[in-house]
């Protein structure tokens, strides 16, 4: 694909999201499709007198790969790779899919071998560098929206061309908001739940790791939350779709689970003893996302939806959970999709997706970004 396009969204991330330096080294990683936009990269950091690094994962190869992966493999693998990357500066990875399923069949073991190995190292990437996750419009993607092929890139790239500096400051309510709240309650369809976040540190997500990108996020107690939620959006995980995916809480631990896929849910739970605890809850605000596509890096931002994350907490919004999962789990609130409501301290803040709080208005579509 040749598109002017591809030139601001280069330019954004790395003049706004990396904020790249002379000197640095990126690494550009394309998952599958995405050459186009990674060429652009490519002459653009040259421009600025960085260093780009480039590589190229090919699912199908990588599916190979995993099934025979070996313990003695990996070490040796990591060891390598610690290296290289307490070397770079920043990170782009660039996610271009053309079969979500690809993974699919690898064995569970072989992926919780593989996470476990790299454990430090995505910690280090998503904490230490700086560096964003895009993805890249695909016929694939495409479908999953619904969409013809031409209709989704006009929609990827207004998305990804929102004025995230005028995103950013319109969160700003809702970020001071959540850092003094002590309680939050959420209701809806088949959900009825409560946790604190009292003292764990919020964020605001504005085109700084993803994009397109639009979250507050923070992270539950570890064993505050009590109750069930129904999640209204499938949601998919190593190659998997789920769908109807419920959980039921006590004491911050999941203690029952049900789904599409049974028995998928059940080991992804069972990876270790952090992944049936949470590690982020974030409310969704794009206002021109609006309907889910199976796709996290979409559906998370979706206005009028939140996520409630099984896994690994964030280092900025650290609850202690560790795991090698982090699975971003997503409702939506809107009256289409079944309404609810979030409370923090008892008084509503957004009910059926819209937000009634006086000093969260802003942030509601048809508002947002407006002066």
């Amino acid at each position: 694909m040749r598109d002017e396009r591809i030139a601001k969204i280069a330019n954004q991330l790395l003049d706004y999201s990396l904020n790249v330096q002379p000197g640095e080294h990126i690494m550009i990683m394309v998952h599958d499709e995405g050459e186009p936009l990674a060429v652009e990269l490519v002459k653009q950091l040259y421009r600025k007198g960085a260093y780009p690094q480039v590589r190229f994962v090919k699912p199908k190869v990588q599916r190979e790969w995993l099934k025979g992966l070996s313990t003695e493999q990996l070490d040796q693998l990591v060891s390598w790779e610690e290296s290289m990357w307490m070397g770079i500066h920043g990170y782009i990875g660039i996610h271009g899919e053309t079969n979500a399923s690809e993974l699919s069949d690898v064995p569970e073991e072989k992926s919780r071998l593989y996470g476990e190995a790299f454990q430090s190292i995505f910690h280090h990437v998503d904490n230490h560098i700086k560096g964003i996750r895009i993805n890249y419009p695909t016929a694939a993607l495409a479908q999953k929206a619904n969409m013809s092929t031409e209709a989704f890139e006009d929609f990827y790239f207004d998305v990804c061309s929102f004025d995230y500096r005028k995103l950013e400051k319109a969160c700003r309510p809702l970020h001071a908001l959540m850092e003094q709240t002590e309680r939050v309650r959420i209701v809806g369809p088949g959900t009825d739940l409560t946790f604190s976040i009292k003292g764990i540190g919020t964020k605001i997500a504005a085109g700084k790791r993803n994009m397109p990108d639009g979250e507050v996020y923070t992270a539950p107690m570890r064993d505050s939350i009590q109750g069930t939620i129904s999640y209204n959006t499938p949601s998919p995980y190593k190659g998997t779709l789920f769908e109807n995916v419920r959980l039921v809480f006590r004491d911050g631990k999941i203690v029952e689970a049900t789904a599409n896929h049974p028995e998928k849910l059940r080991q992804i739970l069972d990876s270790d003893e952090g992944a049936r605890y949470t590690g982020e809850f974030a409310i969704g605000v794009h206002p021109h996302i609006l309907h889910p596509m199976g796709d996290i890096l979409f559906d998370e931002k979706i206005a009028g939806s939140f996520h409630l994350t099984p896994g690994r907490a964030y280092e900025e919004t650290d609850n202690g959970n560790r795991s090698t999962i982090h699975w971003d789990l997503v409702s939506i609130q809107r009256p289409e999709y079944g309404g609810g409501e979030i409370w923090f301290d008892d008084r509503l803040i957004r009910k059926d997706g819209l937000f009634v709080h006086e000093a969260l208005m802003g942030l509601n579509p048809g508002q947002l970004g407006k002066e």
